[in-house]
């Protein structure tokens, strides 16, 4: 038998240029599928594209801000226009590089925040479900969903939102779509690395100081992985939940 093939099926990945949005991509489209690479930088999602059809795949570029409501849909008919289906939907797309008390928080940034990491994760869920047939949707959201991170309560906020959203689309969309979300653990992308002021030599130290049972951080193929699980049809009896992968923390 042939496990995780989503050969025919086409996923659509939101904030598919760097970090865990590209290695989301990556992993669907060793397994198979036709990969819409999207996000608001087109020279970076352009690239991606053009890695994973070197390497034998099928993708396309669509630069979207996933904060225009009609950017969304034209990201949604674009993938069908390309590869004639809609099958996986990955809200990838968000972040936050601003540390600061709640209290001391300027409230542009607090709408911001939401914005993109929650608001723009309900309209796309909207017009994913509304352009498919049968589906999965994933959805990216952190630890710091559940964990206290000082300095990050807007994006906490923002990311407890997505995992409730998670499972009430679950409950409202299924069983036509499954609505499953993975809360990453710490995975060295260019945002985290922002967010938390590292460079690359504090590495060590970070992954010393959390000493998480996996013996090492993570990276976007783990996070791919992970995804190309909860969106196969392997995954058939999973849905509306909040998964952590973070390497045991």
């Amino acid at each position: 038998m042939s496990f995780f093939d989503l050969s025919g099926e086409t996923a659509v990945v939101t904030g598919a240029g760097r970090g865990i949005g590209e290695g989301i991509a990556k992993v669907l489209a060793k397994a198979g599928a036709n990969v819409v690479c999207a996000a608001r930088r087109a020279h970076e999602i352009e690239r991606v594209a053009e890695e994973i059809n070197e390497a034998g795949g099928q993708a396309k570029a669509c630069a979207t801000d996933v904060t225009d409501l009609a950017a969304v849909e034209h990201l949604a008919d674009f993938a069908l226009s390309e590869f004639g289906s809609l099958n996986m939907w990955v809200n990838n797309a968000g972040g936050s590089a601003v540390q600061a008390p709640l209290v001391d928080l300027d409230p542009a940034e607090w709408e911001r925040t939401l914005l993109l990491n929650l608001t723009a994760v309900w309209h796309c869920t909207r017009v994913a479900s509304q352009k498919m047939n049968e589906g999965r949707i994933l959805n990216i959201s952190s630890l710091a969903a559940e964990d206290v991170i000082p300095g990050s309560g807007h994006y906490s906020a923002a990311k407890a939102g997505v995992n409730m959203l998670t499972k009430t689309f679950a409950k409202e969309l299924g069983p036509r779509i499954r609505v499953n979300c993975i809360m990453p653990g710490a995975v060295p992308t260019e945002i985290m690395m922002e967010a938390l002021s590292l460079k690359e030599d504090d590495l060590p130290g970070l992954e010393k100081m959390l000493r998480l049972p996996a013996g090492r951080l993570g990276t976007p193929e783990d996070l791919g992985l992970a995804a190309l699980y909860l969106l196969s049809k392997e995954a058939a009896w999973v849905t509306g939940q909040n998964i952590r992968v973070s390497g045991g923390h």
